[in-house]
C-alpha cells in the first residue's frame, strides 16, 4: 500500500518517549508555556542557527504576530500569488494591504523581477514563501530593498531544514515563521507554530504579543496581544521529532531524485526547485490533471493538489484583487499535482509510481 503520508510509520519509534514526556507534563501540571516549550524554543534556535525563537499556536498566527511585531499602523505587504490562504489572511487580519506578485515560470517561487516593480514607499514588508520546500533567494530581495525601511518575513512553513547556501531557513530573513501542522516535514499532533528572529526588540515584542500582552506576570498586560501560545504537549512531541528531521529530509531528497530520473512521460513537466530544497511536496504539472488522477486511482496511488486556486481566485478575498491576473500562478494552480513523497516510501515504490505515470 502506497500512502501519501504515513505519520505513524515516521514516528512509531518515538511513541514510547512521547508517552513518558506527556505523562510527566500531566504529573507536573505544566500545560501552558511549560518547560518543554522552553526546551523546544532553545532546540529550534540551535537547529535554525538563530538567536531567538518564540513558539505560538499555529503557522497562521506566526505570520500574523510577525507582522504585528513591526508595530506599524498601516502599509502594504508583498507576497506571492501562489501560496496557502493563511499567508494572505494573516496580512489582512493584521490590518495591512496585501500586494500580490506572480511566481516564476515553471517554479513555485515569487518572481523577483516582478517583485521589484511592486515595491513602493507604502511597502512595509515582503513575505517570500518557500513553497513545497523550495527556497526563495532572500539575498536578492535584500539587494532590492537596500536602504529602505522594509522587513523580510519568510514563510518557512513548508521548508523546515531547507537551506539558502549554508544557512538554514529561519536565519535568512528579519523574521521567519513556521507551521508545525501534522503533515509538515516537522509536524506536531495538532496545530503548532514558531517564529525566529535575530532582532532582540522584535523578539521581546513577540513574546508579549503571543501571550495577551503579558510576560512574567500573567495579570499585567503591557500591550494588546493575542492568545497564541505553543502547547506544552505539542512542544514535547516536536522536541523528539526534531532529532529526526534532517534524516527524513535527506530521504525526501533521494525520492525526489528518483522521480526526476524515472518520470519520462512527455505530458509531464517537472517544476524547478532550488538547491537544498526539502521537498515538502513533490509537484509535477500536467494539463490533463483530472484524467491522470483518475488513472492513478485505479492503481491505488494517492495524490494531492497544492493548491487548486491562486490567491486572487478565492471567493473570500476577490474584492482585494479585482481585475488582477497572475498567469504563472493561475497556470500552476490549474495543472499542479503532488505525488507521494513520504520519507519511508522505498525507491522501488517511487519507480512503480513513475512507471505507471509513464504509461498514462
Amino acid at each position: 500500500m502506497i500512502k501519501f503520508l504515513n505519520i505513524y510509520q515516521n514516528d512509531k519509534n518515538l511513541i514510547g518517549e512521547m508517552k513518558k514526556g506527556i505523562a510527566k507534563i500531566i504529573r507536573n501540571n505544566n500545560f501552558i508555556l511549560g518547560e518543554e516549550v522552553k526546551n523546544f524554543e532553545n532546540n529550534f534556535k540551535n537547529f535554525t542557527g538563530t538567536k531567538y525563537v518564540v513558539g505560538c499556536a499555529n503557522g497562521t498566527d506566526a505570520i500574523f504576530l510577525a507582522l504585528k511585531s513591526l508595530d506599524k499602523k498601516s502599509g502594504e505587504v508583498i507576497l506571492p500569488a501562489m501560496t496557502y490562504i493563511s499567508t494572505v489572511y494573516s496580512v489582512i487580519n493584521a490590518g495591512f494591504k496585501p500586494v500580490l506578485v506572480d511566481i516564476e515560470e515553471n517554479s513555485p517561487l515569487i518572481d523577483l523581477k516582478k517583485l521589484k516593480n511592486k515595491i513602493t514607499n507604502k511597502t512595509i514588508a515582503i513575505i517570500p514563501v518557500h513553497l513545497y520546500g523550495s527556497v526563495v533567494n532572500t539575498k536578492n530581495i535584500k539587494k532590492l530593498i537596500k536602504g529602505k525601511n522594509i522587513k523580510i518575513i519568510d514563510d518557512c512553513s513548508q521548508a523546515h531544514g531547507a537551506k539558502l547556501g549554508k544557512k538554514n531557513v529561519g536565519n535568512i530573513a528579519d523574521i521567519s515563521t513556521f507551521s508545525f501542522y501534522p503533515g509538515k516535514n516537522l509536524g506536531a499532533y495538532g496545530d503548532a507554530g514558531a517564529i525566529t528572529t535575530n532582532n532582540k526588540k522584535i523578539y521581546t515584542r513577540l513574546k508579549l504579543l503571543r501571550n495577551l500582552g503579558s510576560d512574567k506576570n500573567k495579570y499585567l498586560h503591557k500591550i494588546i496581544g493575542n492568545n497564541s501560545r505553543l502547547d506544552t504537549i505539542q512542544a514535547c512531541i516536536l522536541n523528539l521529532k526534531l532529532k529526526l528531521l534532517n534524516k527524513l529530509n535527506k530521504k525526501r531528497v533521494i525520492l525526489a531524485q528518483v522521480y526526476r530520473k524515472e518520470i519520462k512521460n512527455k505530458k509531464i513537466r517537472h517544476l524547478h526547485y532550488s538547491n537544498n530544497s526539502v521537498y515538502h511536496q513533490f509537484v509535477i504539472t500536467i494539463s490533463q490533471r483530472e484524467k491522470l488522477i483518475k488513472y492513478l486511482n485505479k492503481f491505488n496511488i494517492p495524490t494531492g493538489i497544492h493548491y487548486p486556486k491562486a490567491i486572487h481566485q478565492h471567493q473570500s478575498i476577490k474584492k482585494f484583487f479585482i481585475g488582477k491576473r497572475f498567469r504563472n500562478s493561475e497556470k500552476l494552480s490549474k495543472n499542479c499535482l503532488s505525488l507521494p513523497i513520504d520519507p519511508y516510501l522505498k525507491k522501488n515504490q517511487i519507480k512503480k509510481i513513475s512507471k505507471i505515470i509513464n504509461s498514462f
